[in-house]
């Protein structure tokens, strides 16, 4: 028997707890997509899987798993985004510490960024999509002979073929506020924004999985009692069967509620909106970023134009289905007021929901060689690098204020006002009548005000902390391993030829 055991490492906070909470918002995608793509068997060999995500995990007993292994036991630390990274070079080193021989850490930190100088320290780095190399990773942690790296010369695959997913059980469903399930139809993004590290996981070309892995993987989540789906494809307007899709999901009655993302040429795509209304989709996740035409073409933004905002909004209320706008605030060049008046506009346009992020540049991203280069990096902690902290040295606006403005900014969108409207819609909502998506909606103004005042990112992941571990707990570990009391600011990696020929048809889609 061979164990394999997938985690979704947390992060530490600003006082170095991890963050954990009591109830999560959503289940991690990678997460779902890994545990389904192992096999029960490879090479005759029985495998058992088991998945943790260690972002609503109230009790630290899963660590017996690495604690105490079994004697042939794959340590596998998926999705791991550079503020998580830190998180997952310990906990690969406490199970290498216990006598686990096989651990490998993948996601967009080691896909995207250059992590030579921790390898052959007895961990393996995942450079490329799970398609292209979990297969050979398996069979090397069953030899237990699991190279350095895994994926260097293809970081996606030119063609989808993931598995049906495996929805989580009704157990591990109880761990988050609304039982959800992220499917991913499509990857990739064809525009060239500089601080997204979308294109540079995912690719700029739109690549799909087939259309009927996507319909019984809704088919089964419906049965297993999933009551909300996260179509997590970055761009879903982009994505060409998102018709057909949503026509197959009335055709054949596997409507649950979906949260989308599209960009803001959604507002040309009226029956796409139409389609989402009559499927229950109960949030259009849109990255409007900016009202200042200057700051979006600085960024490579192009795609969004401020003046056609207001239609999104009001086709979106055409078809009932809930905006929720994302803003970026600290742009180069903007002021304390600028931030201020982005708010005003914002309320005055109306999205039912806004979230609010401080401009980060994410290691691997163009920006975040532009900063580097240009010496603007001021924190070299990448547990920071989050979109809720400060880390480069802003021309017009203090390290201090900048998470001042972020929740100022989430307290002057969610009012007193707005925040009564919401909960007398939900009081006057028939109990029982409301679905999922609807109590989402109208709980969040709510939460996000709470989230605020006690300046806690209303988006960070769940709801009520839990305080069980520390990065002091594990430090010995890193040092031992790694040799490091904080992971380097990372070069960003370079695409391969066979990437950035993957990369180049993505023009034809703008």
């Amino acid at each position: 028997m061979h164990r394999v055991v997938i985690i979704k490492p947390s992060k530490y906070g600003v006082s170095g707890l991890v963050e954990r909470f009591r109830r999560g918002f959503m289940p991690n995608s990678t997460l779902a997509y890994i545990r389904s793509m192992t096999p029960r068997f490879v090479d005759d060999v029985p495998v058992e899987t088991i998945a943790v995500d260690e972002y609503v995990q109230t009790d630290l007993r899963y660590l017996d798993l690495l604690r105490h292994p079994e004697k042939n036991t794959l340590l596998a630390l998926v999705g791991v985004q550079s503020h998580q990274f830190q998180r997952s070079l310990d906990l690969a080193a406490f199970a290498r510490a216990h006598g686990v021989r096989n651990c490998v850490i993948g996601g967009p930190h080691p896909m995207t960024c250059d992590t030579t100088m921790l390898h052959n320290r007895g961990i393996s780095f995942a450079l490329a999509e799970a398609e292209n190399i979990w297969l050979p990773i398996l069979r090397d942690a069953i030899r237990g002979e699991l190279l350095p790296s895994y994926g260097a010369g293809q970081r996606w695959a030119a063609e989808l073929s993931p598995p049906v997913l495996m929805p989580p059980s009704r157990r591990d469903m109880r761990r988050y506020v609304v039982p959800m399930l992220g499917v991913y139809p499509a990857r990739g993004c064809p525009f060239t924004c500089n601080f997204c590290s979308v294109i540079k996981i995912a690719g700029r070309n739109i690549r799909m999985q087939s259309l009927e892995t996507t319909i019984e993987s809704l088919r089964r989540a419906k049965a297993a009692g999933v009551r909300l789906v996260m179509f997590t494809s970055d761009n879903f307007n982009k994505y060409p069967e998102a018709t057909e899709l949503l026509e197959r999901m009335i055709e054949e009655d596997v409507r649950i509620p979906v949260f989308v993302q599209c960009d803001t040429q959604v507002a040309k795509q009226p029956y796409l909106i139409e389609l989402l209304g009559k499927v229950g989709c109960f949030q259009m996740f849109v990255g409007v970023e900016s009202f200042n035409r200057k700051a979006l073409l600085q960024v490579h933004k192009a795609q969004n134009h401020p003046e056609k905002y207001a239609e999104i909004v009001k086709m979106c209320r055409e078809f009932r289905v809930p905006t929720h706008f994302s803003n970026i605030i600290g742009f180069p060049g903007e002021t304390t007021q600028s931030v201020v008046e982005h708010v005003s506009v914002l309320k005055e346009l109306g999205p039912d929901i806004a979230s609010f992020y401080i401009l980060t540049p994410i290691p691997g991203t163009q920006q975040y060689d532009d900063f580097k280069q240009r010496s603007l990096l001021i924190e070299r902690n990448l547990d920071r690098y989050d979109g809720t902290s400060m880390v480069w040295q802003h021309d017009r606006i203090s390290g201090e204020d900048m998470p001042r403005l972020l929740f100022e900014a989430y307290r002057r969108f969610y009012s007193n006002g707005r925040v009564l409207r919401s909960q007398f819609n939900w009081v006057r909502v028939p109990l029982g009548m409301a679905d999922r998506g609807e109590q989402v909606n109208m709980a969040l103004p709510l939460f996000c005000r709470f989230a605020a005042s006690r300046k806690m990112h209303p988006m960070a992941g769940g709801f009520w902390n839990v305080h069980l571990d520390h990065v002091t707990d594990y430090l010995p570990f890193r040092r031992s391993v790694f040799d490091v009391d904080l992971a380097p600011l990372p070069d960003s990696l370079a695409l391969s030829s066979a990437d950035e020929e993957l990369n180049a048809h993505a023009d034809a889609l703008l």
